[in-house]
């Protein structure tokens, strides 16, 4: 798999999306628009997102409602939600917003420096997760071809490209914790745990020498 990641960004209005627009572009990664909830929704019937950007405040489905439908689905629960509204910051309006699966909740208006500084760590954590995949790919092949010194030789590969993940995600890991980001704490929790087991599937596999 390769190319840009996709970011989601959902809005009835036509000039926050703009807005976005221009605060996330300096990112170089695929910006999608979509005008409402159902939009947004048949948007993620076919392409896979590293973050959704999801206005509360829209006619027909509105963000707590589409947020629900996304968690609802195998392929796109695990897609990461930020909330943006103009909504009263009251604690009560960001409990329903992380109740709906969001793993950050930003009230308008926002800093444009932190909501791109979030939006690259998503993308950072696609990434690494996109990388794991290509490794277990991988390890699928060799599993199905053939045995020996091929084997070892894929192990070492594979040992070296996931050293290289890891070494990557551990930086992210840092910056999180050091600015006290629990969400994506969580979400780095479970992008550790898939990492250990593809490192004892390649062990399986091919044991180090």
């Amino acid at each position: 798999m390769s190319g840009k990641a996709k970011i989601l960004m959902v809005d009835d209005r036509p000039d926050n999306l703009l807005a976005l627009e221009a605060i996330l572009s300096s990112l170089n990664q695929e910006l999608v628009r979509a005008d409402s909830g159902e939009a947004a929704l048949k948007r993620l019937l076919t392409d896979e997102y590293a973050v959704i950007l999801l206005d509360v405040q829209m006619p027909g489905l509105d963000g707590f409602e589409t947020a629900t439908h996304i968690k609802r689905r195998e392929k796109t629960k695990n897609v990461p939600i930020i909330f943006l509204t103009a909504i009263s910051n009251e604690p009560h309006h960001a409990f329903r917003g992380y109740a709906a699966g969001a793993v950050d909740y930003l009230a308008k208006p926002f800093d444009p420096w932190v909501l791109r500084a979030k939006v690259s760590v998503f993308i950072e954590l696609y990434e690494k997760t996109r990388q794991l995949r290509e490794q277990a790919e991988l390890l699928r092949r060799q599993l199905s071809g053939d045995s020996g010194q091929a084997t070892s030789e894929m192990g070492a590969e594979l040992r070296s490209r996931l050293a290289a993940v890891e070494e990557q995600v551990s930086a992210i890991d840092k910056m999180a914790v050091e600015s006290g980001d629990d969400p994506m704490c969580n979400g780095l929790a479970e992008l550790w745990q898939r990492v250990g087991h593809l490192r004892s599937a390649l062990h399986a596999i091919a044991p180090e020498a």
